[in-house]
């Protein structure tokens, strides 16, 4: 079961946080209600599809990880709300690369971590 939760709760966490921090941009104060329940439905359905794809597809490389996530990220973004800064997809797509950092960094440290034991 680990196996399936742990990335689930990975990738919908990272996309949630990316979400969060770019619709505020950056001002983690103005955080509101109504900005993480925007956030949760970003990050619930973008990190539900990419761990779906990744437990099907079965790829083990971190950057294409990163990418699925970051790519699934902006689209459910820009589906999810109209972008609060730029153009119409300028948040999404910051938003979607937020996501790819975050879990590219992420198991970066996470493997780190594991060689370290």
């Amino acid at each position: 079961m680990n196996k399936y939760v742990r990335p689930l709760v990975e990738n919908v966490s990272e996309a949630t946080v990316a979400c969060l921090v770019t619709m505020v941009q950056g001002n983690v104060l103005a955080i509101g209600v109504e900005h993480l329940i925007i956030a949760s439905q970003t990050g619930l359905t973008a990190g539900t599809a990419a761990t779906i794809a990744v437990l099907w597809a079965k790829p083990h490389r971190r950057g294409f990880i990163a990418l699925l996530l970051g790519a699934l990220t902006a689209v459910v973004d820009y589906l999810v709300h109209p972008g609060m800064f730029g153009t119409v997809l300028t948040e999404a797509v910051v938003t979607g690369v937020g996501a790819a950092a975050l879990s590219y960094g992420v198991s970066w440290f996470i493997e780190v971590l594991r060689r370290a034991r």
